[in-house]
């Protein structure tokens, strides 16, 4: 990713290094089951509280959030289908998508045609095993490819669902990073899902890479980072904070952003929002393709940050959008499937857009009457005249038309064309020669 300059926190990083460690922890946290609630999700979370100072937060079984309700809480110690021999023709401890998330416990003895009404296949992809769940409907199953389907006999099985679901708790995890302002930027992923890598890992591992580097800054912005269980959980922390939704200035959901597919952008509900216009200029000026989605209220939790009483400005950042990928909710989506380069851009991207919103600032110019002599100040190019004036001048003389007190550097960035990053650096050489100044700074050259 060589155009991207990653200047507005003024350190360097090697996106190809992070994305190796982001891939190392989703090779760690891939065999851990988790679910929408239960140790898996608490396991999940405790392993990255190794990496930064995150938060647990428990909220009980039957605390009514909105229109929904805490579910109870799940765990499963181990599952299978053993045929007449005692031999496990499904097996939990090989795959914990095996296993309808949320199964029931169940131990019983049936014939083939009673226990086929409780099997699930991916008929049109025979080696695959998909990953189905029963969150809100007490029911029992097992996934299986299609192969393990056809290779069963008449028989008696053996079914053993060892699992619990009673009153417990909802557990998310939650970072706070304050930064110079009360103004938030909301980060999100989903953390409940089992050994799926795009589809939940990649967010997990990207979230907690950006919280360990941003942490590390000074910020303009505080940040709040939410590692939650999908709809319910953001659900539930919505429900919970509403007193702390007006601080939040943007919003990003990151899921699947490690595939080898072109980035994709879902707009917020609000469409112009900042972060929709800032992710918007650093994916242009990125040099990968990339696609702009319009918001629709179905997808990941961006749906519930941007309902209408809510209406946060939260867009979605991720690559071959879900239920777009054969290998979506499937066993295909494993550890061959996630790649640490894709993984790595990700990262260099996000920071662009918070170098974006953290330098979207507002400027005066102080010589308004015409345009300032630049030659003077050592500011422009000695023999004028030339058809290309040079871009980090154009660059000044469109900072200087535009800052009016009402236009951003974003808006000069949209309207001229030039990369924010060059923009914010014009705008820096210019304060120094006190020709710009911020709405709240006065320059020392102008005061008596």
């Amino acid at each position: 990713m060589n155009e991207l300059i990653l200047s507005t926190f003024e350190y360097s990083v090697d996106p190809t290094a992070v994305g190796q460690l982001m891939y190392r922890l989703i090779v760690e946290l891939y065999p851990i089951c988790r679910s929408i609630t239960g140790d898996g999700i608490r396991e999940t979370l405790r392993i990255l509280q190794r990496q930064f100072p995150l938060e647990l937060r428990e909220i009980p079984t039957g605390t009514q959030v909105f229109d929904w309700t805490v579910p109870k809480e799940w765990n499963i110690r181990d599952a299978y289908v053993k045929n007449s021999n005692g031999e496990r023709v499904v097996d939990f401890q090989k795959s914990n998508l095996h296993v309808l998330n949320y199964s029931v416990p169940v131990r019983r003895r049936m014939s083939l045609a009673e226990l086929k009404e409780h099997l699930f296949t991916l008929p049109t992809q025979p080696d695959w095993i998909p990953y189905r769940t029963s969150y809100y409907e007490e029911s029992w199953g097992f996934c299986l490819s299609q192969r393990q389907l056809a290779a069963l006999i008449e028989d008696e099985y053996e079914v053993c669902i060892d699992s619990t679901l009673k009153n417990g708790h909802l557990t998310y995890g939650e970072f706070f990073l304050p930064g110079e302002t009360q103004d938030e930027v909301l980060i999100s992923c989903h953390a409940c899902h089992p050994s799926l890598c795009n589809d939940n890992l990649s967010g997990i591992a990207l979230a907690a890479s950006l919280a360990q580097h941003l942490g590390a800054r000074p910020r303009r912005y505080s940040y709040r980072f939410l590692f939650i269980p999908g709809t319910i959980g953001a659900i539930t922390w919505l429900a919970l904070n509403e007193d702390k939704i007006p601080r939040i200035k943007h919003g990003l959901v990151l899921s699947g952003v490690g595939d080898a597919g072109e980035l994709h952008y879902k707009k917020s509900r609000q469409g112009t929002a900042e972060i929709d216009r800032a992710v918007t200029h650093i994916l242009q000026h990125s040099g990968y393709p990339y696609q702009l989605l319009e918001f629709s209220p179905y997808g990941y939790d961006e749906r519930q940050f941007c309902s209408p009483g809510i209406n946060l400005p939260a867009g979605r950042l991720s690559r071959t959008p879900h239920g777009t990928f054969p290998e979506y909710h499937t066993s295909a989506d494993n550890l061959d499937f996630v790649h640490a380069d894709r993984l790595g851009e990700a990262f260099a991207v996000c920071l662009e857009i918070f170098s974006l919103l953290e330098n979207n600032e507002t400027f005066v110019n102080l010589n308004p009457k015409c345009e300032p002599q630049l030659g003077k100040r050592g500011l422009y190019r000695i023999i004028g005249g030339q058809a290309d004036a040079g871009l980090s001048e154009m660059a000044m003389l469109w900072v200087l038309n535009l800052s009016d007190g009402r236009n951003s550097l974003l808006d000069i960035a949209e309207r001229s064309g030039i990369r924010f990053d060059i923009l914010k650096k014009a705008a820096g050489t210019l304060q120094e020669h006190c020709l710009l100044r911020k709405h709240f700074e006065i320059c020392s050259s102008q005061v008596a």
